[in-house]
């Protein structure tokens, strides 16, 4: 498929999306500027319904998975594409997404289109895309945060009543930080198979239906007021083998891969997270602030930040454009965005002093995004594990030592 002219395409993007959503993005009323939103599971499912009405309608007319490749079910197209409809959206009451749509997108969705069977791609890769079914990661645990190799969900080989080895699974474990795991249908499920390898080496992916028997889900408060954080629970799960994600033992290439896209949307500048620099310059102004030296200093820092931001994303897709993999350079923009997501809160909440902590307004929404920022450098790897990833990979560093790289995690658990 040849790719369209950019400027002919943006302008058929723009009428389609005046056709599609009611009305431009308006000006008034309360800012959102939260990076995780605090709403009860009514509000939760209200905005679900919105936003998969919307994407469904966008996938119907070509405009999803824009850099997928053709085969796999997307659009096929270069991630300046995917750039300029996200630019072209802002200037439309587009619904708002979540963590969970982008999960289902962003990172499952083309998971399953990578590493799935072509019975699991026909089922699965399209009713991903079009938000059909929703899907969550199960992948952290409680001991296996930043060292996710380290996982102790086990799946075994189901032998069912008769005692002998079934076409299937059986799994047991804990798992955490699973976004929007309440409202999802499937979870694409990391678990140990074998643990007399080395760990990277015995681990499985599976895609698990969080309605299954056995799974338990607990929302976890975050510090911001949000639930969309939960843990989940397994225990006795049956699991047929055809729902398994590549070859057995084959799940840290495809933990890798997903990690890798998930770097990359975060690092991206395509969705708003919180508020932004923009905000942060309009707060200085209504404050009476923007003309204080210090400020004006902190607020050209933060703007510098900002367009090296934009373009450490722009490199990204440029690359992925190229065809080549995301790669470490996820892991640059993902360490920037996370960087400049702190630092645009930090600078609000001086800016506002005591009336951050006011529960009304332009504050105490600013508190909203300051409590939440944090767990953006956690979520796709933590901001050390980014370091480590760009110090060994692009500088050349030498490898931080790992005594257990080669040793049998069953040796490793008993230690």
């Amino acid at each position: 498929m040849s790719t369209p002219e950019l400027a002919t395409w943006r302008t058929e993007v723009r009428r389609w999306l005046a056709a599609t959503v009611a009305a431009p993005a308006a000006t008034g009323g309360p800012r959102d500027l939260a990076v995780f939103r605090n709403l009860s599971d009514a509000d939760e499912r209200t905005l679900l319904d919105n936003v998969r009405a919307y994407r469904r309608a966008r996938y119907d007319a070509g405009y999803g998975a824009l850099t997928l490749p053709v085969e796999q079910g997307g659009a096929g197209l270069p991630a300046l594409f995917a750039a300029a409809f996200a630019d072209e959206e802002r200037a439309f009451a587009v619904p708002p997404s979540t963590e969970l749509i982008s999960v289902t997108t962003g990172l499952v969705g083309p998971a399953l289109a990578m590493f799935g069977t072509p019975a699991l791609r026909e089922r699965f890769v399209g009713p991903l895309l079009r938000t059909d079914l929703l899907a969550c990661q199960l992948f952290s645990e409680p001991g296996a945060g930043s060292d996710l190799a380290a996982l102790s969900c086990r799946a075994v080989r189901d032998t069912g009543d008769t005692g002998d080895t079934g076409d299937g699974w059986v799994a047991d474990g804990q798992k955490v930080w699973s976004s929007g795991a309440r409202f999802a249908d499937y979870g694409l499920l990391l678990a140990r198979t074998d643990p007399d390898v080395p760990k990277h080496a015995g681990i499985t992916a599976f895609l698990v239906p969080m309605g299954a028997a056995g799974i338990e889900i607990r929302p976890i408060r975050q510090m911001s007021g949000g639930t969309s954080f939960n843990e989940v629970f397994l225990t006795g799960v049956r699991i047929p083998d055809s729902l398994r994600v590549g070859a057995v033992g084959n799940g840290w290439r495809v933990a890798n891969a997903t990690l890798s896209f998930e770097r990359t949307a975060s690092g991206s500048v395509t969705r708003r997270k919180g508020g932004t620099f923009d905000d942060v310059l309009e707060l200085a102004r209504s404050l009476g602030r923007a003309g204080d030296p210090v400020v004006r200093q902190q607020l050209a820092d933060l703007h510098i930040r900002t367009v090296l931001r934009a373009a450490t994303a722009g490199r990204v897709a440029r690359a992925a454009a190229a065809g080549m993999p995301p790669g470490p350079a996820a892991s640059v923009g993902k360490l920037v965005a996370s960087d400049v997501l702190t630092r645009t809160g930090e600078l609000a909440v001086d800016l506002l002093g005591g009336r951050a902590a006011a529960d009304t307004g332009e504050g105490f929404a600013w508190t909203e995004h300051l409590l939440g920022a944090p767990g953006y450098r956690l979520a796709g790897g933590t901001d050390q594990i980014q370091r480590n990833i760009i110090g060994e990979r692009v500088l050349g560093l030498p490898a931080e030592p790992r005594a257990d790289k080669d040793l049998p995690w069953s040796g490793l658990s008993r230690s």
